[in-house]
């Protein structure tokens, strides 16, 4: 008789796991069917999808129409997609003058092409891209899209718009409310009592007024107190506001993050010897910054949405665009159309931004996650 010695005596190879617990069967039972109420609220979830998607989708895919020039040619009854076909460039560029909008697209391009290096963990210039784009290449797009030099056309910004001027209201008011809401939380938590109340001062106000009211002031008020003869731009000021808006709430946000670090951090930083900005720089604030990405990355979100305000002070954003063509006669009653390709964009940015957030969270996880 041959013993088997893999097991010790009195011990018992593992069973399988009943076939109802894992797999597809399992993960129902676990996460649809787990109990009574959950089965309930299942089914009436799976009755509302089974009463809306069907009639949804057949709109939205089956009976649309999507090759024409015209309305004419949207008489299926469902969506009509030749709309959205017609006016795409628009949508994209606003008003820009067709002959330049190449320069819209190279502006895009090149920040495309500089961002590449700085999402390969092998390149070794990082510092020296990233002070590129954040100081040299501003100053190129706004010659490439304003234009005046180097032999380019003068455009005007009131004639920028659409998704064009969306991403650059929001990248600016992204990448300039950072270092300054970074600068203000440091300065509200700070032992020096006028820098404190400075910062705390600022933050309040900016945090106590809308938006709206910020782009109406910058707008409306802002040119009555400057002297005559002095005068800027329009989207200059709108630029200015939002970023100064932003800035306040992504203050808090760093703020937050630097109040959960717990207190031997910063009694470790000073037992080394670090000064203050030493200190901040290499053990508090990379702490701190890893624990509030979810609350930055809401914020840029926030911001990409919010730039849709723009249109209360006469600037085109991609949503005001699209609510203009839908005012022209010849394409009156496909508003719906509009309105879900717009919603439809901006849910792929947001989604995307918020995407690259969990993956930054799951790359910078040590190990302390509850």
């Amino acid at each position: 008789m041959t013993i088997d010695t893999q097991y010790a005596p009195g011990s018992h190879p593992d069973l399988p796991p009943p076939p109802s617990t894992v797999g597809i069967v399992g993960w129902l039972r676990t996460n649809l069917f787990s109990n009574t109420t959950n089965t309930l609220i299942t089914v009436l979830a799976l009755y509302l999808l089974y009463l809306t998607l069907p009639p949804v989708f057949s709109w939205i895919f089956f009976k649309a129409d999507f090759i024409g020039d015209s309305r004419e040619s949207c008489d299926s009854g469902g969506a009509c997609w030749v709309f959205i076909n017609a006016r795409l460039s628009q949508f994209i560029y606003g008003f820009y003058p067709e002959a330049e909008r190449w320069r819209v697209d190279s502006t895009f391009y090149l920040l495309i092409a500089l961002m590449i290096p700085m999402f390969i963990n092998s390149f070794r210039h990082k510092a020296w891209l990233g002070a590129f784009i954040l100081f040299i290449y501003p100053v190129i797009g706004f010659y490439l899209l304003a234009g005046g030099s180097f032999g380019l056309a003068t455009v005007e910004t009131s004639l920028w718009g659409g998704l064009s001027l969306t991403l650059i209201i929001s990248i600016v008011g992204i990448v300039g409310s950072f270092p300054i809401g970074l600068l203000l939380a440091l300065g509200r938590r700070s032992k020096m009592p006028a820098v404190s109340a400075f910062c705390t001062g600022f933050i309040e106000l900016w945090r106590g007024v809308p938006l709206i009211t910020v782009l109406f002031m910058s707008s409306v008020m802002f040119p009555l107190f400057l002297p005559d003869g002095v005068n800027f731009d329009k989207l200059i000021r709108a630029l200015v506001g939002v970023t100064l808006f932003t800035s306040a709430y992504m203050a808090e946000t760093v703020r937050g993050g630097l109040q959960a670090i717990p207190k031997g951090q910063y009694e470790g930083a000073e037992a080394l010897g670090l000064n203050y900005w030493k200190s901040m720089s290499f053990i508090i604030l990379p702490q701190a910054l890893k624990h509030v990405i979810p609350g930055i990355v809401g914020n840029c979100i926030g911001l990409f949405k919010d730039t849709t305000l723009v249109l209360i002070i006469g600037l085109f954003d991609f949503l005001g665009i699209v609510q203009a063509a839908t005012t022209d006669p010849k394409w009156l009653g496909y508003a719906v159309e509009g309105y879900v390709f717009c919603a439809f964009v901006y849910w792929c940015f947001c989604f995307g931004m918020s995407q690259y957030s969990q993956s930054v969270e799951r790359k910078l996880h040590t190990g302390h996650k509850r």
